[in-house]
């Protein structure tokens, strides 16, 4: 059985110290064709007394901004904290396998986009990809536009098998598994 909280005295490693595991820092380059490949993620917005997380689909410029189409009810809380803050991170991540994923946090400003601008933005928002139910509720519910300029960027990704696992290689359950 798995602990259901780790030891204080525990130390952990950094990312650094993962290299040699298998675990990367991404370049700039790789976390944009990162997150041009991807839809969906996690945009984590202020409130007052934990962060308020809520999946996302966007669609992304290909540079420095990510766009959001929020589909409103009344009151809408999504809206209501976009609103008041300003400042928000988003977390876009694939896992193929435990050995083979990809994480990448970003930070940004937040700002609701003119209607005039929409427009401009139709042909990048229609390749957003959308839950079905989303796509009948945004002609009857309010629709919004809000842009995300990406201000920091961190991306990690694994792709290899650790120190220890081979191909073919059987894992055997240690008693600590259990």
């Amino acid at each position: 059985m798995l602990p259901l909280s780790f030891p204080a005295t525990r130390s952990y490693m950094s990312i650094d110290q993962l290299q040699e595991y298998g675990l990367e820092r991404m370049e700039d380059d790789s976390i944009r064709e990162f997150l041009d490949s991807q839809r969906t993620g996690v945009l984590g917005l202020t409130a007052d007394d934990v962060p308020y997380m809520v999946p996302m689909s966007y669609a992304y410029d290909g540079d420095d901004t990510i766009y959001f189409t929020y589909v409103l009810g009344t009151p809408s809380r999504k809206e209501d904290l976009s609103e008041q803050h300003r400042r928000a991170r988003f977390l876009v991540y694939s896992v193929e396998t435990m050995f083979n994923w990809v994480s990448v946090l970003l930070k940004g400003r937040l700002e609701k986009t003119p209607e005039s601008e929409w427009p401009d933005l139709e042909s990048m928002l229609r390749g957003a990809w959308r839950p079905e139910l989303f796509r009948n509720a945004s002609t009857s519910g309010s629709v919004r536009v809000y842009e995300f300029t990406i201000t920091h960027q961190a991306g990690i990704r694994h792709t290899g098998l650790a120190p220890g696992f081979r191909e073919g290689v059987e894992y055997e359950a240690s008693s600590d598994d259990e």
